[in-house]
C-alpha cells in the first residue's frame, strides 16, 4: 500500500477552487447516490439519505480491517458529501424549498466496482439493519466542462455567487447544459457557523457556437 490519499491535497483543483468562477473539466467519477425531494432543513428523509451514503462509504474504507482488501485498495480519506439540485416544478421556483429535488452522493475511489459496492451494502445491512441501503445506487458520472467557484457563507446566500457565475458565462461565451447545479459540502453544517461554511458550486457548461 502507498501513502494515504488525501483529496484535499491531491484533488485541489476539483475541491478547493478559487472564490471567483473558473473553468474546469471534471473527469468521470464513481459515486454512491440517493435521490429525493423536499426541504432539506425539515425533511427527515434528507438526513436519513446522508446517513445511508456515509454508512456505505465507510463500509468500503474499512473493508481491510474487516478481513477483505479489494484489489487496488490504498488508504484514503472519505470524500465529501455532494448534491445535484433541481426543482420538482420549475414554474414554482426556489422560494418554496419543498419544491427542491436532489441527488445526494459521495464519491468513491477508482478501485470500487459494482461487486465492491455490493459488498459494502451487505456489510451495512448486517451491521446496521435500520439503514435503508437499498435506496442507494452505485454509478459513474462525468460533469465534463464546468464552471465552479468556492462559496463562503450561508446556503441562502448562494444566489449572489450564482450571479457571478452567470456573469462569467456571459464573458466567456458559455451556456449551461442543464438547470441542475452541483454543490460540494466542505464544511459540517452541524459544527460550522453559517458565515464560515464553504461550499463548491458547479454548473456543467458548453461553448456557445459562433
Amino acid at each position: 500500500m502507498t501513502g494515504k490519499h488525501e483529496w484535499r491535497k491531491e484533488d485541489k483543483a476539483l475541491y478547493l477552487p478559487k472564490t471567483e468562477p473558473e473553468l474546469i473539466t471534471i473527469p468521470a467519477q464513481k459515486f454512491f447516490q440517493v435521490s429525493g425531494t423536499g426541504n432539506p432543513n425539515t425533511s427527515p428523509a434528507f438526513a436519513e439519505n446522508i446517513g445511508i451514503l456515509y454508512a456505505l462509504s465507510y463500509a468500503v474504507r474499512m473493508m481491510p480491517k474487516q478481513g477483505y482488501t479489494p484489489e487496488g485498495f490504498e488508504p484514503y480519506t472519505v470524500y465529501p458529501l455532494e448534491g445535484v439540485w433541481g426543482l420538482v416544478d420549475p414554474a414554482t421556483g426556489i422560494e418554496d424549498k419543498n419544491n427542491f429535488s436532489y441527488t445526494l452522493m459521495i464519491r468513491q475511489p477508482g478501485f470500487v466496482t459494482e461487486e465492491i459496492a455490493g459488498r459494502a451494502a451487505d456489510a451495512v445491512r448486517k451491521k446496521k439493519p435500520d439503514v435503508a441501503v437499498d435506496k442507494a445506487v452505485f454509478g459513474e458520472m462525468e460533469d465534463g466542462l464546468s464552471v465552479q467557484m468556492m462559496h463562503t457563507g450561508p446556503y441562502d446566500d448562494e444566489p449572489a455567487s450564482f450571479a457571478r457565475m452567470a456573469q462569467f458565462l456571459s464573458e466567456q461565451n458559455l451556456e449551461r447544459r442543464t438547470l441542475l447545479h452541483r454543490e460540494i459540502y466542505l464544511s459540517d453544517a452541524r459544527r460550522t457557523s453559517p458565515e464560515k461554511q464553504k461550499t463548491v458550486l458547479r454548473w456543467t457548461v458548453r461553448q456557445i457556437p459562433e
